[in-house]
């Protein structure tokens, strides 16, 4: 998945030679991953939903557009300003591919998190 200047893999999946900066974008350390295997230049957990937000959204998958609206809101607050900013300057410097263990990344944090990237980049 490609969005704007920002790619999106799966941290399961191997590293490519053209992720550049690969960072991972998941609250939690992914189960069964070594640091190796990840393969990536930082790890940004405070961009993550918080864990409040997060088991909201877990326990009802259909809940995608209020978590969409609340994920938004918490990307704007004060919080996780410096890992949004952060991903942001790796982004002017070069190629970024964001890294996730979610199976279904469609219906997750990281499109809403990219969109969010996208405007804060435009504006």
């Amino acid at each position: 998945m490609v969005s704007g200047p920002f790619q999106v893999r799966r941290v399961y999946d191997p590293a490519h030679p053209d992720d550049g900066s690969r960072v991972l974008v998941d609250r939690l350390w992914p189960r069964g991953v070594s640091k190796e295997r990840a393969s990536v230049d930082a790890w940004l957990k405070d961009i993550a939903p918080s864990d409040e937000l997060r088991h909201w959204y877990h326990e009802d998958r259909s809940r995608l557009e209020e978590f969409t609206q609340r994920y938004l809101r918490e990307l704007a607050d004060s919080d996780h300003a410096p890992a949004v900013d952060r991903l942001l300057a790796l982004s002017a410097a070069g190629s970024v591919t964001v890294v996730t263990a979610v199976k279904d990344v469609e219906r997750s944090h990281v499109p809403v998190l990219l969109t969010h990237l996208e405007r804060r980049s435009e504006g």
